[in-house]
């Protein structure tokens, strides 16, 4: 028996693979919502399977996504990475992500961990929407547009409310699946 995935993943192993045991699923560890954070601003204007299939590059380019080593990257670490075809080498988003997790760990340092502080704009608990075609999930939302504005002036970047959206979704804060698919109850 197939079960019902939702349309976006459909057709593509990996996909399917992501949509099937990462997607939604709540995440309240830091290092993963790091990561997440890694990935989801090196998408912001590419296709998140682009980004998904440099996945593994990008955990070894960026030290299994530590970001306590990251935040002490140095020029000729950014130079590195630049060089590293396995990865996106947009110069604007790899000193991004130095700047990022210099950021993330003064947000663990004032809330004990930056799960506390992420997971605090939704009280905790997983939104759960109910839309039946992925195509009517917003890009943004309110809490997203919050979130987003808040990590600014915070000094993150790349952290746009649509990458911030994304973010929600991917670890679970917001429950998007299709409500007619297989996963929908199971996060």
């Amino acid at each position: 028996m197939n079960k019902h995935r939702c349309g976006w993943c459909e057709g593509d192993a990996l996909y399917e693979a992501y949509h099937d045991f990462e997607w939604g699923v709540p995440v309240k560890d830091d290092v993963t919502l790091f990561e997440f954070l890694v990935l989801e601003t090196f998408q912001a204007g590419l296709s998140w399977i682009t980004i998904l299939r440099k996945r593994e590059n990008f955990r070894k380019a960026f030290d299994s996504f530590d970001y306590k080593k990251i935040a002490r990257y140095d020029q000729p670490k950014i130079d590195s990475l630049l060089q590293d075809a396995g990865i996106v080498r947009n110069k604007l988003k790899v000193n991004a992500t130095v700047t990022n997790a210099q950021q993330f760990m003064k947000i663990q340092k004032e809330f004990g961990s930056f799960s506390a502080y992420f997971w605090a704009f939704v009280d905790g608990k997983t939104i759960k929407n109910t839309f039946e075609n992925y195509k009517d999930a917003p890009a943004t939302s309110t809490i997203s547009d919050a979130l987003s504005k808040d990590l600014k002036k915070r000094g993150f970047k790349f952290v746009g409310s649509t990458v911030i959206y994304a973010q929600m979704q991917a670890t679970g804060m917001v429950n998007d699946h299709e409500v007619n698919c297989f996963r929908y109850h199971e996060v």
